[in-house]
């Protein structure tokens, strides 16, 4: 029988390869984990502790991947995938301390124009939340309450949205993406959203007992750039636009725009403020792209393999 080939990609030990007694060869746990390998260089083991760069955007990618953008760990449901959570956190945190000031941090939203889609998020409750309209919730209630008792109460308005929306399969959250335009000073801020995609009876039939509908929901901001990689922004007004392959309602509720800005003022609680936020870019190079927000968490983008253009129907 003909012996199996071994990638000359993957390094091994000598004694990591063995014969049966059929003469095919067998693959043991003792890989060389060397620099040179490129299983070490994926997975960042304790051999390798001069990861650089690309090695750590990698690493974010694969637990991106691993963790479903972050919604896998959930704290609402239980601490599983938290030691993977924080494993991510400590690699987005790897890379921003290896950020070059002159380099990786924005001076002006021409250092970060175009589009991104989010890849990874640390945090919890949903990742709506690097949308500017909960970023802009989020400030609200640090100001209508003091700091801690404004961060506590913002997530728990944040935990009963995500058990509202995405229980039961009556919501699905798809694409998460940004459109930076330094022209207009707008940051436009994207998620594919789809209704009843779960609608079925477990053991009683296979059938959608409802069709599945949604479409994007896109809210525009205007933003700029300060000192230090700062990002402002102020909500403007939210609209929508269809997703290619995905139902909607109408072609009427493409041309809907809600008027956020100025309805915020009005509402009680925000005593006349605008519906402005903040997050801080603690890196970005030509494809990748970190933000911080007030709390702490953290916001991954690339920049999309398949891109897809804004196409707003008011604009």
């Amino acid at each position: 029988m003909t012996a199996a080939v071994v990638p000359s990609t993957i390094a091994f030990t000598p004694h990591s390869i063995v014969s049966d007694t059929h003469g095919s060869t067998k693959l043991l746990s003792s890989i060389d984990v060397s620099p040179t390998n490129p299983a070490a260089w994926f997975s960042g083991t304790e051999e390798n502790k001069n990861t650089k760069v690309e090695k750590l955007k990698a690493q974010v990618l694969q637990l991106g991947a691993t963790l479903d953008r972050g919604q896998a760990y959930n704290p609402t449901s239980g601490e599983y995938y938290s030691e993977t959570m924080a494993i991510a956190k400590g690699k987005i945190q790897d890379l921003m301390e290896r950020a070059d000031p002159v380099v990786n941090i924005p001076k002006t939203l021409d250092d970060i124009k175009g589009e991104w889609e989010l890849v990874l998020t640390t945090v919890p409750h949903g990742l709506f939340r690097s949308s500017p309209f909960f970023l802009a919730v989020q400030e609200s209630f640090g100001y209508a309450e003091d700091s801690e008792d404004g961060k506590s109460k913002a997530n728990l308005f944040f935990k009963l949205h995500e058990l509202q929306t995405c229980s039961w399969g009556i919501s699905k959250v798809g694409r998460i993406a940004q459109s930076i335009n330094p022209d207009t000073n707008y940051l436009y801020s994207e998620f594919d959203t789809s209704l009843l995609s779960l609608t079925v009876i477990p053991l009683i039939g296979w059938f959608k007992l409802l069709p599945t509908f949604g479409g994007c929901v896109v809210t525009a901001a205007k933003c700029e750039m300060k000192e230090g990689g700062r990002l402002e922004m102020e909500v403007d007004y939210t609209t929508s636009r269809p997703v290619a392959g995905l139902s909607g309602l109408g072609e009427w509720i493409w041309k809907v725009k809600v008027p956020v800005g100025w309805v915020w003022k009005l509402l009680p609680w925000n005593k006349g403020r605008a519906a402005t936020c903040a997050v801080d870019v603690k890196f970005v190079d030509e494809d990748f792209r970190i933000v911080e927000d007030k709390d702490g968490e953290l916001f991954v983008y690339t920049r999309p393999v398949v891109p897809r253009p804004l196409d707003l129907y008011n604009e």
